[in-house]
């Protein structure tokens, strides 16, 4: 049964992160460099403190420069604060609940606050393809 599916086993471990400190344009660099549309923001104990993402550089930048003011600053200014997260024991549908309801491309993986991965809709669809191919026909 599909539900029996756990996060963890389908998760990223290895994730692009920043800091509250890494600054703006560093980020949308590395948006670029990797092809990703965002990255989990966490502190020094790898505590999840925000999510950065294409749409909080693009709303940095507009804001800026709607102020006439210099175009910069860091990724604590303008990161979503507010921020779905599941554990790694929550069930491949209750993800895929999450992303359907709530519009997100990827959730952050936690642990008592502590950042230890992210799943996306793609892991999702791996796990759903990987459950069907091993039904009997």
């Amino acid at each position: 049964m599909l539900k029996s599916v756990k996060v963890s086993d389908y998760m990223t471990r290895q994730l692009i992160t920043f800091s509250v400190d890494t600054p703006l344009f560093e980020a949308i660099n590395t948006f670029s460099k990797h092809q990703v549309s965002g990255a989990p923001v966490v502190d020094q104990a790898g505590q999840l403190v925000g999510v950065m993402s294409e749409v909080d550089c693009l709303r940095g930048i507009l804001d800026k420069i709607y102020h006439k003011a210099v175009v910069g600053g860091n990724v604590g200014d303008f990161m979503t604060t507010k921020v779905d997260t599941v554990t790694g024991n929550t069930d491949i549908i209750a993800a895929a609940e999450q992303f359907i309801h709530r519009g997100r491309r990827r959730i952050p993986v936690v642990e008592d606050g502590k950042l230890i991965g992210q799943v996306s809709r793609k892991d999702i669809l791996r796990a759903v393809n990987d459950f069907i191919a091993k039904e009997p026909n």
